[in-house]
């Protein structure tokens, strides 16, 4: 496994990349899709929840390897020529806002509504009291799933190599092949997913204290 790393750590590192940048456009975006398919989850009015509903279910509730290749080769048919590594982006953004509509819609629930009512009768906006009242709060509240949530996409990034994005997957095939040795090549692989995932959770946990400590002293 060393020898591996030792001998092909560039293209290794390479595909690393291509799966951070990917992954973590992802999340980045799947989290303003997220928060506002939270808000019309949590809305009162039936013909925006049911829509939100329907996607949230939809992209739940079906494998991540078919919704790759759904919007791989369905946009096309429709005239929509897009490169690999877009596909990934956008499918991987469509299933994590999905997920993290859920987290998001979870932690809105537990907002006591008098700070909402306060707010309103204070003449404070809907939207000022999202911004700086709500979502404060569900941030504090749901960042451990949402440490989770970011796991699982970098987990699930490996996946796109089915659409030919030459991520850290795709690199680590490609290097068996020509290495007749898969065994040392993918524990090289999962050692360096398992580095990333670490660095994550910690600075989660870093994260997480800061804003427990933050909230104590408030």
């Amino acid at each position: 496994m060393l020898e591996i790393l030792f001998n092909h750590y560039p293209v290794l590192l390479e595909g690393l990349a291509t799966t951070l940048v990917v992954s973590l456009s992802a999340i980045a975006l799947g989290l303003v899709l997220g928060v506002l398919l939270a808000f019309g989850l949590t809305s009162r009015y039936g013909l925006l929840r049911w829509p939100c509903g329907l996607y949230r279910s939809f992209w739940r509730g079906t494998p991540i390897l078919l919704q790759l290749l759904l919007v791989y080769y369905l946009l096309p048919e429709v005239g929509i020529e897009i490169a690999p590594i877009t596909a990934a982006i956008l499918t991987l953004t469509l299933n994590t806002a999905a997920f993290q509509s859920e987290i998001f819609r979870s932690g809105i629930s537990h907002i006591p509504a008098g700070q909402i009512e306060a707010a309103r009768m204070a003449g404070i906006s809907a939207w000022q009291t999202r911004r700086r009242i709500i979502m404060p709060q569900v941030f504090r509240l749901t960042l451990p799933p949402l440490t989770n949530e970011i796991i699982t996409i970098l987990k699930n990034s490996s996946l796109i190599s089915v659409i030919a994005v030459t991520e850290l997957m795709r690199v680590s095939e490609q290097i068996a092949s020509r290495t007749f040795q898969p065994l040392e090549t993918y524990l090289a692989a999962a050692l360096l997913y398992l580095a990333v995932n670490l660095v994550l959770a910690r600075f989660s946990a870093h994260l997480e204290r800061r804003m427990s400590g933050g909230l104590a002293t408030e």
